[in-house]
């Protein structure tokens, strides 16, 4: 397997030194992120889209640090009912265009999440009750979601882009390993996951259970890790809407790779990726509030060269 890093990990860092970082770290490949959610640190969409000098430049500066791009990332909203909405679903497009242009054949997004009918905000239902909750899903999956992916394929597909690769994340339509294949059933097989574990971690799902299950439909790994706090979770659980600078407060916290999740794990879960057919970038996520961005980085490719490298 390949280690990377999308590059919003060391976001702190300018282009270049980004670059220079992850040669020093021994990584292979970087995942770009574009905008929406992303600041996007490391690319300027317009630019790169408006020039083919620009994009060349910048390919070579990859290349010339031993490294190459292994996806495009606009996790988003396209589905924000709101002014938002409009414009993620741009960013989106464009994104997918500059894939085009560049000859990348993933980009990583969320699925997004409408509101309930008349809503000004999206609207997560996770559960069966009041009543009114099936109702709300119907609309969001029958008039919003899924006319959207429909489009939203077809779209990527006329541009050579085969690989729509959703992260399961809370707070989004697809979440989990059902709602994936919810859409996927509906829409075709040009959606599969960004299979990240941190997120099952936390809320209540076996990552190396939903590996085996998602199978071929796994299109893209991020490496990150939870750590449930045992105190704070077994009082109230593990919705926890305290910002994660309260890291000392919360349920849960994203971590280090290691920290939440020891070597074991980690070996248990690459091993379920490649029993799954998945052999391929294990693209790093540092969110880790303890730990500073490269200290964090160090580690966790540490990890996974100890777990990943030389699997059997």
């Amino acid at each position: 397997m390949k280690i990377g890093m999308i590059t919003d990990s060391l976001g702190n860092l300018s282009f270049d030194e980004m670059l220079r970082a992850s040669a020093e770290l021994g990584l292979e490949t970087l995942e770009f992120a574009c905008g929406n959610w992303s600041s996007a640190p490391h690319i300027d969409l317009a630019a790169m889209l408006e020039s083919a000098a620009t994009r060349a430049e910048f390919v070579a500066k990859v290349r010339d640090q031993g490294l190459t791009i292994a996806a495009l990332n606009c996790s988003g909203n396209p589905l924000h009912p709101g002014p938002q909405g409009k414009k993620h679903r741009q960013v989106t497009e464009d994104t997918i265009r500059l894939a085009s242009l560049m000859g990348i054949d993933r980009v990583v997004m969320m699925s997004g999440l409408p509101g309930g009918p008349g809503d000004a905000n999206p609207n997560w239902i996770i559960t069966d009750w009041p009543p009114e909750c099936a109702d709300i899903q119907r609309y969001q999956w029958d008039d919003c979601i899924i006319p959207y992916w429909r489009d939203l394929v077809r779209f990527a597909n006329n541009l050579g882009i085969r690989k729509l690769c959703l992260e399961l994340h809370g707070h989004q339509a697809v979440y989990n390993v059902q709602t994936l294949f919810r859409l996927r059933d509906a829409v075709g097989e040009t959606v599969g996951a960004n299979y990240d574990p941190s997120h099952p971690m936390w809320m209540g799902a076996d990552p190396i259970a939903a590996v085996r299950r998602l199978g071929s439909a796994i299109y893209y790994v991020h490496a990150k890790d939870t750590r449930v706090e045992p105190v704070p979770a077994g009082i109230d659980g593990t919705l926890d809407a305290r910002p994660p600078t309260l890291f000392a407060e919360r349920a849960w916290n994203y971590i280090t790779l290691g920290y939440g999740h020891g070597e074991t794990w980690w070996r248990q879960f690459c091993t379920a990726l490649k029993q799954a057919g998945y052999d391929d970038v294990l693209s790093i996520e540092h969110e880790d509030m303890m730990l500073s961005p490269m200290e964090g980085m160090r580690k966790s490719v540490a990890l996974l060269r100890n777990v990943a490298i030389n699997l059997a």
